[in-house]
């Protein structure tokens, strides 16, 4: 079976692999980031019998070859999709709002397999009442706690599992949260571009660190500051060609409150500016992948230089 799971949800696209994997051994389950592995590597254990099972798991992050990006590995994905081994599940996941449709490894996964996009906002309060749908909690305590632990769904989570292994009884006091939940701060990828945008290099460096603490991949960071950029420019121009924020949401198929964002923020760049930023952070990427820059260190010189 093949999946290609999409989007900048990632807590999303976690639970989805979990619901695919859940029941599989851990010894059954192949893990690889495409960003630093070979893909022949990949390929070589998606034909290899598993030693413990008829049945197999590999998971491919960072397969940017569905993206607009150029790469060689497509024609190996290609000839292994059309003779793939049937004991072998394989998964590629890619941090990145869009796909191209119109490249062949696409259409081909497509036709073969199953493909998901994650992008939906996520709501924190469903997702804490939904953990906790058999314990006690009000809406004032909720809000404590989406102040404390933040918005990021996969923190959220690991918090809320913390917080019921603690409690004996159903209900959840403001103690409960105060002593047993760690306090962070909102480390979301618009944070961190509000803090971009508005030159506040300390902010933003505070903002990126916590990110990287939380064990979120600098990859995964720029590709998504970079179709941020790209909204911004793609709405600038459109606007200036006497589109409404209406009608630019439904050209870009995005929600329209995040055009709304895009173009308050695009008027401190000039569009210029802006392709000079998109330009820059797909130079930063290649040379990651490439090894020329240091991957945790690349970021932090692109934004105290902005």
């Amino acid at each position: 079976m093949l999946y290609l799971l999409y989007g900048t949800k990632n807590y999303l696209i976690k639970e989805e692999i979990k619901k695919i994997t859940k029941n599989f051994d851990d010894l059954n389950i192949s893990k690889f980031d495409l960003a630093n592995d070979d893909i022949k590597t990949v390929i070589d254990d998606c034909m290899t019998i598993s030693l413990f099972d008829d049945k197999k798991i590999v998971i491919c992050e960072n397969a940017d070859f569905f993206t607009a990006a150029t790469s060689k590995d497509s024609e190996i994905i290609e000839q292994y999709i059309n003779n793939q081994n049937q004991n072998t599940t394989l998964i590629f996941t890619v941090n990145n709002e869009k796909i191209d449709e119109r490249k062949k490894i696409t259409k081909l996964i497509k036709k073969n397999g199953t493909v998901k996009e994650f992008n939906e906002n996520i709501n924190p309060v469903q997702i804490i009442k939904e953990t906790l749908k058999d314990y006690q909690i009000d809406n004032t305590l909720i809000n404590l706690f989406i102040d404390r632990v933040g918005q990021n769904p996969l923190i959220i989570k690991q918090e809320l599992e913390k917080l019921k292994i603690y409690k004996e009884d159903k209900t959840i006091t403001k103690e409960d949260i105060l002593n047993v939940t760690t306090k962070t701060i909102d480390v979301d990828i618009f944070k961190l571009l509000d803090y971009i945008v508005q030159n506040n290099k300390n902010k933003a460096l505070e903002i990126y660190h916590e990110m990287i603490k939380l064990n979120e991949e600098p990859i995964k960071i720029i590709i998504m500051l970079s179709n941020q950029f790209r909204i911004m420019y793609q709405s600038k121009e459109l606007q200036k060609k006497g589109l409404s924020e209406k009608d630019i949401a439904t050209t870009l198929k995005i929600h329209p409150y995040r055009v709304k964002l895009a173009l308050q923020n695009s008027r401190k760049y000039s569009s210029d500016t802006l392709l000079q930023y998109i330009s820059d952070l797909a130079d930063i990427d290649i040379n990651i992948k490439t090894g020329k820059t240091d991957k945790n260190l690349a970021l932090e010189l692109f934004i105290l230089n902005k």
